[in-house]
């Protein structure tokens, strides 16, 4: 989700508002996976690498943060939304550890749309994580590493409880996937929209969908479900 710093500058605004904006984006996005039955939707929201930014904006990103766990997340709940987190969330502050553990507990057993954010999360961390916990099965005894496959190193994942992505949708105009589940997309169609994030709205997602939909996929099975992830 990235242009929320872009668009404010481009109306001096405080990078803050950009953020405070691209948050309503989300809103609009999580309504546009509801209405084309998306079932998953993970969304990219603190990288890794986001921590280097300044520990001004690192406050402002995680006071907001925050802020929607706390008020928003009824709101997510009363969609039958679930919320699931991802990413070295051992980072944050322990007020802000309690607010998500709130959050999933809260939402844990809706079924209408899970959505998936990723906080302080990439993709090299979390394969090297998965890699790391696969030799210490095999150390238990657990696991017999001469007849380890790909299957088994995927189901140290955080992400191992979720189906593939079927699209990932980067704004902004970036044409990278910077570090965003680089194991789960490998057979993912990619989408790379010029709007800034802020902007991003249901027709934008409409769109995305009907796009996705005259794309021939070649390769053999297919998830069940059609997931996306902004």
């Amino acid at each position: 989700m990235d242009g929320n710093g872009r668009w404010a500058r481009a109306r001096n605004f405080p990078v803050m508002a950009g953020h405070r904006a691209g948050a309503e984006a989300v809103r609009r996005c999580v309504r546009g996976a509801i209405n084309h039955g998306v079932r998953y939707l993970t969304l990219y929201a603190f990288s890794s690498e986001n921590w280097r930014r300044t520990p001004q904006e690192v406050g402002d990103l995680t006071t907001l943060l925050r802020f929607y766990l706390r008020h928003k997340v009824a709101e997510l709940h009363r969609e039958g939304v679930r919320l699931v987190v991802i990413g070295d969330v051992g980072r944050f502050e322990s007020s802000l550890r309690d607010e998500i553990s709130r959050a999933e507990k809260l939402t844990a057993r809706n079924t209408r749309l899970t959505m998936v954010l990723a906080l302080s999360y990439g993709a090299r961390a979390d394969i090297t994580r998965a890699a790391r916990l696969m030799a210490e099965a095999a150390i238990r005894g657990d696991l017999d590493i001469t007849q380890a496959n790909e299957n088994d190193l995927a189901r140290f994942l955080q992400t191992h409880q979720f189906p593939d992505p079927d699209l990932v949708v980067r704004t902004s105009g970036e044409r990278r996937l910077s570090n965003f589940l680089l194991w789960e997309s490998a057979y993912a169609e990619l989408a790379f929209l010029d709007v800034l994030w802020p902007d991003f709205n249901e027709e934008h997602f409409a769109a995305l969908m009907a796009d996705f939909e005259r794309r021939e996929r070649r390769f053999g099975g297919r998830v069940e479900h059609r997931t996306v992830a902004p």
